[in-house]
C-alpha cells in the first residue's frame, strides 16, 4: 500500500497537514475569513443594507477631521461611548469606509460577556469585533498594522443615564495608552455626538438585570415593546463624528512609565470632552444638527 506522502511528485515539499487538508473539502470554499473570523461576505451584506441606511438616511452622519486617521500602519482610535445599545462603533467604522481617501477596515474591541449569547457571539467576529484584551490589541496594532477602536469608558459608558449624557466617565487605568505605546502606534481621539440621543437610557432595571443575567438592563424607548421607533432600533438623532489630531509614540519603553501613561490617558479624555462640549454648543437640534 502506497502512502499519501509517497504518492506525491518527487521534490514537492508538503506543509504539515496539507496531505490531510486536501481530502477535506471546505464547508464554504468561496468564503473569505481573516484569522479573527471576520467575513467579507457577512460584513459586506450588513454594510450594504443596514449600514448604508443608518449612516446616510437615519443618522445622516457628518464627519470632520477624517484626514487625521492614518492611511497606513497601526493606529488606536479612542472614542466616547454611551447609549442603551450604542450605535457609535459601527458608524465610526462606516465613516472611515465612506469618507477616508484610503478606506480601511476597523477592528472594534468588545466586552467578553458577548461570548455567552448564542448566535450573537457568532455574529460579532464576522463583522470585525474582537475581544477587548491587550494581547489582541497589541497583535492588531504592531504585527498586523491595523486600525483598532477602543472605548476606555467601557461598561460605565453604556450604563450612563440620559441625564449624564456626554459627561465622560474615567478612562480606566490607561491600558489603551500602554497598548499604543508598546506598539508605537498613534492614538487618534474620536468624538461622537448623537449616539446618546439615538439610544437613550433613562433608568437601569436591576430586577430585570438579575432575571436575564445581562450586565445591564436599561429602560429605553428603543426597546421593541416601547413602540414603532423601538422596532427600528434607534431614534433618528443627527450624528456628528470628529476625528482629532493623532498623538504619536515613537520611542521604545514609554509604556513602563506609569505616570506618563496616566497623564496621556487624562489628556486624551480631556481632549475628547472639550471637543464634545464644542460640538454640542454648535448643535442647534438633536434631530437636524
Amino acid at each position: 500500500m502506497i502512502s499519501t506522502r509517497e504518492a506525491e511528485p518527487a521534490g514537492q515539499a508538503l506543509v504539515p497537514g496539507d496531505d490531510m487538508r486536501r481530502h477535506l473539502p471546505g464547508v464554504e470554499p468561496e468564503r473569505r475569513l481573516t484569522d479573527w473570523g471576520r467575513s467579507e461576505r457577512v460584513e459586506g451584506f450588513l454594510d450594504r443594507t443596514a449600514g448604508d441606511f443608518l449612516y446616510h438616511y437615519w443618522f445622516r452622519t457628518e464627519v470632520e477631521g477624517i484626514e487625521n486617521v492614518p492611511s497606513t500602519g497601526g493606529a488606536l482610535l479612542v472614542s466616547n461611548h454611551a447609549g442603551a445599545l450604542p450605535p457609535d462603533a459601527p458608524m465610526i467604522a462606516k465613516a472611515i469606509r465612506e469618507e477616508h481617501p484610503h478606506p480601511r477596515p476597523v477592528n472594534i474591541t468588545v466586552e467578553h460577556f458577548f461570548k455567552g449569547y448564542p448566535g450573537f457571539s457568532m455574529l460579532i467576529p464576522r463583522i470585525g469585533c474582537v475581544p477587548a484584551h491587550p494581547a489582541n490589541v497589541q497583535r492588531l496594532l504592531y504585527d498586523e498594522e491595523q486600525l483598532v477602536l477602543v472605548f476606555p469608558e467601557g461598561r460605565k459608558g453604556t450604563e450612563k443615564l440620559y441625564k449624564d449624557r456626554y459627561r465622560l466617565r474615567r478612562f480606566g487605568r490607561g491600558g489603551f495608552v500602554q497598548a499604543a505605546m508598546r506598539a508605537r502606534a498613534p492614538i487618534v481621539p474620536v468624538c461622537v455626538v448623537g449616539a446618546e440621543e439615538a439610544a437613550p437610557s433613562f433608568a437601569q432595571l436591576r430586577l430585570m438585570k438579575r432575571l436575564t443575567g445581562l450586565l445591564y438592563f436599561p429602560l429605553t424607548p428603543t426597546f421593541p415593546h416601547f413602540g414603532l421607533l423601538g422596532m427600528l432600533g434607534f431614534l433618528p438623532a443627527k450624528f456628528k463624528i470628529r476625528f482629532l489630531e493623532p498623538i504619536p509614540f515613537d520611542k521604545e519603553g514609554l509604556e513602563h512609565d506609569k505616570a506618563l501613561v496616566q497623564t496621556v490617558a487624562n489628556d486624551v479624555r480631556a481632549r475628547i470632552q472639550e471637543n464634545l462640549w464644542d460640538m454640542l454648543a454648535k448643535r442647534k437640534s438633536i434631530w437636524f444638527g
